[in-house]
């Protein structure tokens, strides 16, 4: 083990789970790969999308909250996921958010070409024009970290996590720092930002709550609790989430990182070709199947 190999899922909140849905399942062609519960809110949905066997690098998932009051990203937030497109499909992905939005918004970023969609609660869904990838597969290009200070966040990722610095460039009172992965995982790419506006950072629908780093197995994982620990981040004990297993712990700048193992995977408790059709539930909650059912909402998956 010598460096985090890139992301591995995304967590996120959202109000209404059927417009989550249809956004993500619908515009951006995400497959629904699991559709359990919070397991610490079992009458709470949590949604996963990635691509068709949920690989690391590919998940974003959701904690739908109805009714809850909209969010806000600032200093000490993940404020955006971007996934990566292939140069010759970005302008067909120009031509339809035309069709879904009354402004459609394009930047150049590290020179290429960045579009920017929002979701049923107005989050910011990043589409980077991508010559290393050949074919839509719903992967991760990157995740932005939102910084009072970007130095301490950089140190973590370069100095612990093996992240090397990939560009640097300011722009609309923006400056952002991008480091990359060595290697060729999806989702290698983590940019840091520090702006000049004055933002107060809000929890709620439309942001981000965590993100999670792989781990190829366990014993990296352990590996990982001791090479923070020594570095002075103290994380949790290990955490089993089902599909992987999971250490939380604050970055210096206060995002909540999780480093989440590759195994098992999504298609531990039901086949690859049936994933995110059933409610699959953990065994601790199997008792409260009817009683869940009862109480989540019917999803239509477009």
């Amino acid at each position: 083990m010598t460096h985090i190999p890139g992301i591995h899922h995304v967590t996120a909140i959202c109000g209404n789970a059927q417009a989550n849905v249809d956004f993500y399942t619908g515009v951006l062609q995400q497959r629904l790969v699991k559709k359990t519960v919070n397991f610490d809110a079992p009458d709470t949905y949590h949604l996963y999308y990635g691509d068709h066997v949920g690989s690391p690098g590919t998940i974003l998932t959701f904690f739908p909250f109805a009714g809850a009051a909209p969010g806000r990203a600032g200093p000490g937030m993940a404020s955006a996921y971007a996934y990566s497109v292939p140069v010759a499909a970005f302008d067909e992905w120009l031509d339809r958010a035309g069709a879904l939005e009354d402004r459609v918004r394009v930047v150049e970023r590290f020179d290429a070409r960045v579009l920017t969609l929002h979701d049923a609660d107005g989050a910011p869904v990043e589409l980077v024009e991508d010559d290393g990838v050949t074919a839509s597969g719903g992967g991760f290009h990157s995740v932005t970290l939102w910084e009072r200070d970007i130095a301490p966040t950089a140190r973590l990722l370069t100095d612990v996590f093996g992240y090397v610095e990939a560009g640097h460039e300011t722009s609309d009172g923006v400056e952002r720092l991008r480091l990359k992965a060595p290697g060729d995982a999806v989702g290698n790419v983590v940019d840091i930002i520090c702006s000049n506006a004055v933002v107060q950072a809000r929890s709620g629908a439309g942001t981000i709550h965590h993100v999670a780093f792989r781990a190829r197995n366990d014993a990296e994982q352990l590996a990982w609790i001791d090479r923070l620990a020594t570095a002075g981040h103290r994380t949790t004990p290990v955490i089993d989430r089902q599909y992987f297993k999971a250490i939380y712990f604050r970055e210096p700048g206060g995002v909540l990182f999780e480093i989440a193992t590759d195994n098992p995977g999504f298609a531990v408790d039901e086949p690859v070709e049936t994933l995110g059709q059933a409610l699959m539930l953990p065994a601790q909650h199997e008792p409260l199947r009817a009683q869940l059912e009862r109480v989540l909402p019917r999803l239509r998956v477009a």
